[in-house]
């Protein structure tokens, strides 16, 4: 049996997260997110857990907590899915950055998305990294209620 600490795509909740991710990117920018091989959101999941992108997303606590990111994700931010989805998704940024990380959240929160965000983040051994054209969408339920917020990005590079 495979781990779902080594196959996170497996669980129920993170098929269900995945597909929030990806009808709330469809909403926002009519558009997909990814081209699905197949309907079955498990195979979605998989696909988007293997995406060569980033994504990543976090709850609606009043310190969020990072409940997703993909295989692209864990290894930039050099951490496994335990340790990342029981982060505050605010350490994903140094403590300068972090009062401009949360204005540009609450901005898309109200817009309910921006794009071509850039800025610096810092993965779990100090290693800074520098994003570019990132978006950062609202995650909608099925009812089409808040659940959180999510980014996606293509583009990074080290910084000294």
């Amino acid at each position: 049996m495979v781990s779902p600490e080594r196959s996170p795509w497996l669980s129920l909740d993170i098929v269900h997260q995945t597909q929030c991710l990806l009808s709330s990117f469809r909403h926002w920018f009519e558009r997909d997110l990814l081209l699905r091989q197949s309907s079955d959101p498990a195979i979605a999941a998989h696909q988007l857990f293997c995406a060569p992108f980033v994504v990543l997303s976090h709850g609606t606590e009043a310190d969020p907590i990072l409940n997703y990111g993909n295989q692209a994700a864990l290894n930039l931010w050099e951490m496994d899915w335990a340790d990342f989805t029981q982060m505050p998704s605010r350490l994903t940024a140094e403590p300068d950055l972090r009062e401009v990380r949360s204005q540009l959240l609450a901005t898309a929160a109200q817009q309910g998305y921006i794009t071509n965000y850039e800025g610096v983040r810092i993965s779990k051994t100090g290693q800074r990294f520098f994003i570019q054209n990132a978006i950062i969408w609202k995650i909608l339920d099925q009812t089409g209620q808040p659940c959180g917020q999510a980014a996606t990005f293509s583009k990074w590079e080290a910084v000294s």
